[in-house]
């Protein structure tokens, strides 16, 4: 399933509830084909939670690794 490019501006206000929609038909087929292998509701949208959850908190990590590596680099002698 293919998901929407984004029509908005990175500032448009409306741009997070354009991603939510670009991203709502292919969450609810992984959830329908959860269900259908036998996982229950409430164990896919958990696993779901947790899985976006480490996402998120990597990302973060990135980042901030990121910045630390670069502010590093502007330290060192020339």
């Amino acid at each position: 399933m293919l998901i929407a490019e984004p029509e908005l501006s990175l500032n448009h206000p409306d741009r997070f509830s354009e991603c939510q929609m670009a991203l709502k038909d292919s969450l609810i087929a992984i959830i329908g084909d959860a269900s259908d292998a036998g996982w229950h509701n409430d164990e896919i949208l958990a696993a779901i939670i947790e899985i976006t959850d480490t996402m998120a908190l990597a990302l973060n990590t990135n980042t901030l690794l990121a910045i630390e590596i670069y502010l590093n680099d502007l330290m060192k002698p020339r």
